[in-house]
Formats: C-alpha cells, structure tokens, sequence
C-alpha cells in the first residue's frame, strides 16, 4: 500500500496549544505540517520552503495574518490561505478575502471543520 501524502501545511498561531493540536491533527489526517508561532517566524519559513496551504491566526503580535497573508498573495500565489481567529467579525472575514484567503474559520472551532476546510480547499485549483 504506497501513502499518498496530502498537501503541506503551515499553521501560523501565537496560541502553542492551539498550534499544537492543529498540527497533531492534521499531521494524523496524513499532512506534512509545519508551524510558527507569529508572522515573523511564518514569513522566514515561507521564504525558505513550500507550502500549498497556510492556516494563518488573524491576530498576532508583531506581524499579523493579514500580514502574512498580503506577502503569501504577492510572492507564493500557489500558497493558498485559511484564516483563523477569535475575532470572527465581517470587517476582518471581507479584509482576509479581500487579500486572497480561500477561506475564514471563527474560534472556537471544531476539528471536523478545519479537516473539512482543508481538504476541501486542497482540492481547489
């Protein structure tokens, strides 16, 4: 049986338990996960490896999501962007489309709909 590996992933959160739990999921759902703990830290990895999706926490201290996110849409239009935030209101979900996200998931959020995002947003072109 060959393992099909599925996309890679980089989740950016300020959150360490939030992070971690993400990537413990997504990596036991087959993903390739890496993480960072703030923008900073994302736009370093982003400019050293690929990624075809990047779950990115709105906000962050230092360099934000939506920061991270006009770099991802400028120089790695391959990348695509979920945002996730504790601050699920119209301005942020119109500003993080507005800027490429494929998608927006408000926190508190349950496992089975980032699994659902995820794979479903990998599947788009």
């Amino acid at each position: 049986m060959t393992v099909n590996l599925k996309a890679t992933i980089l989740i950016v959160d300020d959150e360490p338990d939030l992070r971690d739990l993400l990537g413990q999921v997504l990596t036991n759902a087959g993903y390739k996960v890496s993480q960072a703990p703030d923008g900073d830290v994302a736009l370093k990895l982003l400019k050293k490896e690929k990624f075809d999706i990047a779950l990115l926490d709105i906000q962050m201290p230092n360099v934000n999501g939506i920061q991270v996110l006009k770099y991802i849409q400028e120089h790695l239009p391959k990348t695509k962007a979920i945002m996730l935030t504790g601050y699920a209101d119209l301005k942020h979900a119109m500003e993080a489309k507005e800027f490429g996200a494929r998608d927006f998931i408000g926190k508190p959020y349950k496992i089975e709909d980032i699994l659902s995002t995820v794979e479903r947003v990998s599947r788009e072109a």
